[in-house]
């Protein structure tokens, strides 16, 4: 606790690929840390080659939280991550550690320790019911004409987040970033951004690529499929979506490899709109290419 009685924190955010685990690692063995994971798909049991799950090996003993919780066929939440990772931070400090909150998905970040309140939306059957009989590019469409802030920071091919994206802000009348309301975080917050130029970025998350497919990643998506068929979280994840197409015959796996690239590079960038919007995070590579 500082003299405030606010809890330590330290948050550690970036784009993919840019270093966070192994950074997070390294910090955690030396100030006896524990690391909270903030990535909405690490959550996902199975999901492991495609999301770059950090290993056994890899953890080097350091304890990590809000991995492997989860079936991929649950419908996990950024309210659900709230309530269960606050509750690992009040644990963590009850035992003299530090925690260490590390990832990408800046919504579940901010909703954690921004104390951002998500508005109380119930669903909307018939809404869905429309939206879901929409393509890709059309559904996306809507969002990005009913706020384009929003449809910045989501995948185009992410169904699940445009539909309920698209349904709060109807039902609001507001764009979803003020739809959300903020109040007094409990914790003092030590923001650490992570990030590259952009060129050695991509060429760490071309690298990552060619490494998950040698590690087995088609063979990984084929097990997944078999074991939970095309379930929305499967088929929606960057990584599997990609490889499912190749598995389609769709495209040549060298194809479905480029695409995966691109994908991820796309990804990266909403990640990093995403967190320069936050004034307090310390840049600690690249801080000046960075803000431009």
């Amino acid at each position: 606790m500082n003299k405030n009685s606010q809890i330590k924190v330290i948050a550690i955010v970036g784009a993919t690929a840019s270093g966070k685990t192994s950074y997070s690692i390294e910090l955690a063995q030396k100030i006896n840390g524990e690391i909270i994971s903030a990535d909405s798909r690490l959550v996902y049991k199975g999901f492991d080659i495609g999301t770059a799950k950090p290993t056994e090996d890899e953890k080097c003993g350091i304890p990590h939280y809000m991995i492997d919780i989860v079936e991929p066929e649950f419908d996990y939440s950024a309210g659900l991550y709230k309530k269960q990772a606050a509750d690992l931070i009040l644990d963590i400090t009850k035992r003299g550690k530090t925690p260490i909150i590390v990832g990408g998905t800046g919504l579940y970040i901010d909703i954690l320790l921004k104390n951002f309140a998500l508005p109380e939306i119930e669903p909307d059957r018939q809404l869905r019911n429309e939206l879901e009989k929409l393509d890709n590019d059309d559904l996306y469409s809507v969002l990005a004409d009913l706020d384009t802030d929003a449809a910045s920071d989501i995948d185009k091919n992410d169904r699940k987040k445009i539909i309920r994206a698209i349904e709060i802000v109807k039902t609001t009348g507001l764009p979803l970033q003020k739809s959300r309301g903020i109040s007094q975080s409990p914790y003092d917050i030590e923001w650490i951004g992570r990030n590259f130029d952009r060129e050695t970025l991509y060429n760490r998350i071309d690298l990552r690529v060619e490494e998950m497919l040698k590690c087995g990643l088609v063979d990984e998506t084929k097990f997944l499929l078999n074991k939970h068929g095309r379930i929305p979280n499967l088929v929606g994840t960057i990584g599997y979506r990609e490889m499912i197409g190749y598995l389609d015959g769709e495209y040549s796996l060298d194809y479905a490899s480029e695409l995966l690239k691109k994908n991820t590079r796309n990804y990266a960038k909403r990640q990093l709109t995403w967190f320069r919007r936050n004034p307090d995070i310390m840049w600690n590579i690249y801080p000046d290419k960075l803000k431009k």
